[in-house]
């Protein structure tokens, strides 16, 4: 019987997260959005699965801002969230936003923002509702966000510049 396991990214996993995201979204588009964002420096949290000694699921939450009266608050942006296309429905996804959430909160992190399926990020907490007051160019239902403590309700939502540079290309 295997056991998957969770553990941090260390930069020989490269390869294995770029393979891993290339796949699971079948394009390059977010595989080059997790380079640009490490290259940055922007990265706050990366963590893979592993089955059987391979990668076989990644997230990555990286540093926003919520811009507000001349204001920045640290915020997070997860994206991306992959898992092997083999992996799918086995709870990869579900453990690796869990463990993310422990640990961000463990580190004194309070808000996260994330753009997708709202059925999926509703589980994990993440809602529109939270994240309606942020001006974003991304806003609208799929724009959720989930805080843990004291953080603002509205703003401009500031992404590392990877954002732009990896989305556009």
């Amino acid at each position: 019987m295997s056991m998957m396991s969770i553990r941090a990214a260390t930069p020989r996993d490269r390869e294995a997260i770029r393979l891993v995201e290339e796949h699971a979204f079948g394009q390059q588009t977010e595989a080059g959005l997790v380079d640009a964002i490490v290259l940055e420096g922007n990265a706050v949290l990366e963590l893979v699965a592993e089955e059987d000694g391979q990668v076989v699921g990644h997230i990555l939450f990286s540093r926003l801002y919520v811009e507000n009266g001349g204001k920045q608050f640290p915020a997070l942006a997860l994206a991306p969230l992959a898992v092997e296309p083999d992996f799918h429905g086995t709870g990869i996804g579900g453990a690796l936003v869990r463990e993310a959430h422990i640990r961000l909160k463990d580190a004194g992190e309070n808000l996260s923002i994330v753009l997708g399926d709202p059925a999926y990020y509703g589980r994990f907490g993440y809602s529109h509702d939270r994240a309606a007051g942020f001006a974003s160019e991304y806003q609208g239902e799929a724009l959720q966000a989930l805080a843990w403590g004291e953080a603002p309700e509205n703003g401009e939502l500031v992404y590392a510049s990877a954002f732009g540079t990896a989305l556009a290309a």
